[in-house]
């Protein structure tokens, strides 16, 4: 079976251009003992990604991309032929040999895990009900209990992490900021009724200092940098920080110094805690039994942004760091 796949050309320096990345035609062959191929439906593109690329921002327990190589990633498919007992033919499946229409899938593979297309649609796979979903779930439990009256601050809050992350907030009796840099991203967040919602281009410290002038109880990172260093000087005594992403430094040529204020952590004795979705994969369970009946009935809200075809990954991949997307960037193949 011949079908296609994303490769790195060579190791972008600063923003990805899509002339780092080529399509090749790849002959897929048959599953091995063990294995599975997998015809994907969506493909994932996600920040992350980029550090996989690059020395300056390594991922613990990932791969680096390779030249010459697919690039793995999210994805969602059928098993079209199995010589594993773990999967049968018509069995949806998330996997991270995602960046090809068709994967082979199987061996020390520990990403791999069976849907229900019954749940809901098999987007969401890759999104609130998948790996960003399980962050933002898995991040809240860690300061557990926030309890009525604190004030969270989401920023990035469009996104899928952000988004899940400021309605679970919520649900829980958090008074709930949130930030967005485009107006199209402030009026859907606006549209949720969280709380106050402001662009960061205003100046993050200054507008949080106004909103909750007794401090911010616990800031929810998305974003890192310059952006967690202004968020450090508007925490509340002992306040919290769950440190998720850092996209704004992700592209950096050389690694930052990082926030130049962290002598805030003993004279407010802040906690900064990371909070990574693969260490949470046994938890998929929990959480899809807390939210998937939410998204079912409309009590959490969130977006795609899908693109058609695997020749519009690289441009997708790229476009998240210009806040193309509302919600989940998605490829679709089918």
């Amino acid at each position: 079976m011949i079908a296609r796949e994303v490769r790195l050309v060579g190791a972008p320096r600063g923003l990805p251009t899509v002339d780092d990345f080529e399509i090749v035609d790849v002959d897929v062959g048959e599953p091995l003992e063990g294995q599975a191929i997998v015809r994907n439906a969506f493909v994932s593109v996600d920040p992350f990604m980029r550090m996989t690329m690059s020395d300056v921002h390594p991922v613990l327990g990932r791969p680096a991309a390779e030249v010459g190589r697919p690039l793995s990633g999210g994805a969602v498919g059928q098993v079209i032929a199995s010589r594993t007992a773990a999967f049968a033919e018509g069995d949806w499946v998330v996997h991270q040999a995602g960046w090809r229409e068709v994967s082979c899938i199987g061996g020390d593979d520990d990403g791999i895990r069976t849907i229900d297309p019954q749940l809901a649609p098999v987007s969401t796979s890759l999104g609130v009900l998948g790996m960003p979903g399980l962050t933002a779930w898995a991040g809240l439990r860690m300061f557990e209990p926030q309890g009525e009256g604190r004030t969270v601050y989401v920023s990035a809050a469009a996104g899928t992490v952000g988004s899940l992350a400021a309605q679970l907030a919520a649900r829980h009796g958090c008074r709930v900021l949130t930030s967005a840099g485009a107006p199209a991203k402030r009026d859907w967040l606006a549209e949720l009724g969280l709380g106050p919602v402001f662009d960061y281009h205003d100046g993050v410290r200054e507008q949080l200092h106004a909103l909750a002038p007794s401090g911010v109880d616990l800031y929810f990172d998305n974003v890192g940098g310059r952006h967690l260093e202004e968020v450090l000087g508007a925490l509340a005594f002992r306040g919290r920080v769950v440190a998720c992403g850092a996209i704004s430094v992700y592209n950096d040529v050389e690694a930052s110094v990082g926030p130049r204020n962290l002598d805030l952590l003993f004279t407010k004795e802040l906690t900064i805690r990371g909070v990574r979705s693969r260490v949470h994969r046994h938890e998929y369970p929990e959480f899809l039994a807390e939210v998937a009946p939410l998204v079912a009935d409309g009590s959490v809200r969130y977006e795609e942004t899908i693109v058609h075809g695997l020749e519009q990954a690289p441009a997708a991949f790229i476009g998240l760091f210009a806040g193309a997307n509302l919600g989940k960037m998605l490829v679709a193949l089918a």
